[in-house]
């Protein structure tokens, strides 16, 4: 057999060979492992909407995306997951919201009830620093010193630092700030849906119909 001459000609088609075979391979690996991957992030959010809303025995009625700009004029998207109990009475809301934290985006959901006040919240994606930023995941919990559950973000949540009534986390005002920033968002997207804009105006015209009926 004739050994075939080196030339660029022929490296040229053993390198695209080469690429055709694994473009192959990685097509066949995602085909497989996507499935898997995408029960696991539904289960994840599921377990997620169940912890944030305090509740277990709920179901997701709707889910609404809202777009806001914020400060500077960037389109930022949030996902909202309109939630009932197993008697189908109003729960509130999960919303899913992020910011730029120290180390990248910082991805939370937060639970609302149907006024609006926190009843959990958890992260579901961050890069910050393990042992200081990466507290957040318990630092604004229950019962902890950044405690933030059962407060309303009607008024901005804001570190003590700046003037707030929120502890940041220790050594991490960045990471503290890009939290409750993203929280604050979570809340003004959750308040802009059609459901609580509804709600709200019928709750102050039976208002208005009860003052004039005194």
């Amino acid at each position: 057999m004739k050994k075939l001459e080196s030339s660029l000609v022929n490296m040229v088609v053993v390198l695209t060979g080469v690429a055709v075979i694994m473009g192959a391979v990685l097509a066949v690996v995602n085909n497989v492992t996507s499935g898997p991957i995408g029960e696991q992030k539904a289960k994840a959010l599921a377990d997620g909407i169940k912890t944030v809303m305090a509740c277990n025995d709920l179901t997701v009625e709707k889910t609404d995306t809202v777009r806001q700009n914020d400060a500077g004029g960037k389109e930022l998207t949030y996902i909202i997951y309109n939630v009932r109990d197993a008697q189908g009475s109003n729960l509130g809301a999960a919303v899913e919201s992020s910011s730029m934290g120290f180390g990248g985006d910082l991805k939370v959901l937060v639970g609302f009830d149907a006024e609006g006040s926190i009843l959990g919240y958890t992260l579901l994606e961050h890069a910050e620093t393990p042992g200081l930023g990466a507290k957040a995941d318990q630092w604004f919990q229950k019962g902890q010193k950044g405690d933030i559950i059962g407060k309303s973000p009607k008024e901005p949540l804001v570190v003590s630092k700046d003037g707030g009534q929120v502890d940041a986390i220790t050594a991490s005002t960045i990471t503290s700030r890009a939290f409750l920033k993203a929280v604050n968002q979570a809340y003004q997207a959750y308040m802009a849906t059609p459901a609580v804009d509804a709600e709200t105006s019928a709750t102050t015209k039976q208002e208005e119909k009860e003052e004039t009926e005194r």
